[in-house]
Formats: C-alpha cells, sequence, structure tokens
C-alpha cells in the first residue's frame, strides 16, 4: 500500500485512458533482464504504457563518461514514472554511478520517500509477517558533507557529516503516519540512535512526537537501530510501519530482505508524494555482474516494484493482481518465471 495512491488519476483521451509514459533504465548486470520481466507482467495487466529506454548505469559510463546529464534529467521530468533495473559494475570505483546517477535523481526529482515492504516468514518463525520501512531519501551522510584533508599520509583526516533538517524529517514522518492510519494495525515505531546521534536523533524524536499528536489513532514506539536489528530476526511481527532515517533505513531494509525470503524479493519505491516529478521504482538486489545472461537472475523483485508503480499512478486493481500472482512463487529461469507471473496475471 502506497499513502495516497487512491488519489492518483488517468488522463482521458477520445474517451480511451491515455498510456502512462514509463522511462525505463535498465542499467548493468542482470538490470536490463530483469527489467524487461516486470515491463512484460505490466503489459499483462492490461494497464496502457508507453516505455522509453535511457542508457544509463556504469556502462554507459564505461563507453563514453556519461553519468546523467542536466538535459537527460529534465527529460526524465517528464516521465510519470522511472523503472530501474540496478546500476553498478566492478570496472568502475565505488561512488561514481551511486551519487552521480542513484542519489542525483533522488535529490534532484526531491525522491525524500523510500519505501518498502516486507512480507514474508523468517527464519524460525511460523507466522508471516508483514511491516513497512519508510526511509528517509534525501538528507543523513547520503548528502556528501565533509572531506579529506592530508590524504595518504599519517596525518589523514576523513568527516562525513549527517544532514538532518526539520523539513526533511518532518515530511517523511508524516508520511510514515498518513501510510499508517490507512493500514489495519496502525502503528509507527521510530528508529534510530537517540542515545548516542543526541543532535540528529533529538530533532527525530521531536518531529516524530509533533507529528503523532496530530494522529491519536495511530500507537507509537522507539527503538534503537541496534535493538530493531534484533527484533527484525527475532520478533518481526512487531513492527507495521518503520520510520528511520537515510543511512539506519538503508542497513534495515536489507535486513528487512535477508528475514522476508531473500534480498532477490525485495521491492522498493523512491517516492516523490508531492508528484512535482516523477518518483522512481527499483528491485534491490544490485546489479549481480556474476550471474548476467545465465537465467538465474530472480525477476521478482522487479516484478513487485513495478506493481508499486502501478499503485502509485493509481492502478490499484492491477498492482494487486500482481502481487497476487508473485505470491504463488513460480520457479524457473528468469524468462520463465516472468512469463508465469505475467500469464497469471492475465488470467490464462
Amino acid at each position: 500500500m502506497l499513502r495516497h495512491a487512491e488519489k492518483a488519476t488517468c488522463a482521458f483521451y477520445d474517451g480511451l485512458p491515455m498510456a502512462h509514459r514509463i522511462a525505463l533504465i535498465g542499467g548493468d548486470g542482470i538490470g536490463p533482464e530483469v527489467t524487461a520481466e516486470a515491463v512484460k507482467v505490466v503489459r499483462a495487466t492490461g494497464v496502457a504504457i508507453e516505455t522509453t529506454d535511457f542508457d544509463l548505469g556504469g556502462m554507459r559510463y564505461l563507453r563514453d563518461g556519461e553519468i546523467l546529464s542536466d538535459d537527460v534529467l529534465n527529460q526524465l521530468r517528464n516521465y510519470d514514472a522511472i523503472l530501474l533495473g540496478a546500476v553498478g559494475t566492478p570496472d568502475v570505483p565505488p561512488g561514481i554511478i551511486e551519487r552521480g546517477l542513484l542519489l542525483k535523481m533522488r535529490f534532484d526529482l526531491d525522491l525524500y520517500v523510500n519505501q518498502r515492504p516486507f512480507a514474508g516468514t523468517a527464519p524460525g518463525h511460523v507466522t508471516p509477517h508483514d511491516f513497512v520501512v519508510i526511509r528517509e531519501n534525501t538528507e543523513g551522510p547520503y548528502v556528501g558533507e565533509g572531506g579529506v584533508l592530508r590524504r595518504g599520509t599519517p596525518h589523514e583526516i576523513a568527516t562525513q557529516g549527517s544532514v538532518n533538517t526539520r523539513h526533511g524529517v518532518e515530511r517523511c514522518i508524516r508520511y510514515a503516519f498518513e501510510l499508517a492510519a490507512q493500514r489495519e494495525r496502525k502503528h509507527v515505531t521510530l528508529v534510530h540512535k537517540t542515545n548516542v546521534l543526541t543532535f540528529a536523533g533529538d530533532l527525530w524524536q521531536r518531529a516524530f512526537n509533533h507529528v503523532a499528536a496530530e494522529f491519536p489513532q495511530v500507537g507509537t514506539a522507539y527503538n534503537h537501530v541496534d535493538a530493531a536489528c534484533i527484533y527484525f530476526v527475532e520478533d518481526p511481527h512487531r513492527y507495521d510501519v518503520i520510520v528511520t532515517d537515510n543511512l539506519f533505513g538503508d542497513i534495515l531494509t536489507d535486513l528487512g530482505g535477508a528475514v522476508s525470503g531473500g534480498i532477490g524479493l525485495a521491492s522498493s519505491a523512491n517516492l516523490n508524494p508531492s508528484r512535482t516529478g516523477p518518483s522512481m521504482f527499483e528491485p534491490s538486489h544490485g546489479s549481480a555482474p556474476d550471474i548476467v545472461g545465465t537465467g538465474k537472475a530472480n525477476p521478482t523483485a522487479a516484478i513487485l516494484s513495478a506493481a508499486l508503480m502501478l499503485e502509485f499512478l493509481g492502478e490499484n486493481e492491477a498492482a494487486t493482481r500482481i502481487r497476487t500472482a508473485c505470491d504463488t512463487a513460480p520457479t524457473g529461469s528468469t524468462t520463465e518465471i516472468g512469463n508465469a507471473i505475467a500469464a497469471l496475471v492475465a488470467g490464462k
């Protein structure tokens, strides 16, 4: 469930619904493979989409030095959504593609909510869990505040700051409460490290308390992030909606994937809830260059990310059909899994 998904509307032309315009970034590694299956499944729902491929990622950078130009970024602004496969290749040093492509899109398109749903049965448990992590997506250490002095010397100094604004923190927390208010359990847990990160943690806690007062029907709790890591494994059922900062959310959501069937099933949405530009949807498994072309890549996470995309575009019934089809957990090669889910979605 995405907050306010039901408020999205579909434009019409001559009495027929206009196609949603989707920018496709297959990217690197298995990204193009899983994205192709996600598009196949979306088309099987009958929802009209028009897709445009954008050649971006590590391989593009190696070929001509292009990461994400302002011109291409402005082109992306004209689309209804962005569907991303994966980016990154071992031949590109760490940080170049991550900062120049992924973070640039998150920051410049104001994709300030990263939403990752988790449903499954954790090892050692019988009852399945169902919770959502809302990660602040445009602040924290990822802003890049800091630097290095005396690099390569015995006296080298490296600093990495965490930027937290009341505006950025509060809008993320408010999204989490509005989402929780739509869910059955109606509960939000703040995860941070307020006992050590006393400046940023205090801002998060005060903003959380402020927003919570506006939602008396929603229960609340607080966990230190180290405790949350334990609870994810030992007691994931305690959670409904979790809200946390950028770095803690990055770490927790990988752990969430591990206790929910594997990171290969983990979908995500990078959202601009204000809808001033396109939101971006991507699986969380990375480019996995070691299995490219082998047919071993599981496209389910990409397909579930496409379901999140459809839901955000107001196509709730189609999104539900995709999720139901993915629940059957078909097995086989990348293409075979995509074909099986597409057939279920189409009712064949």
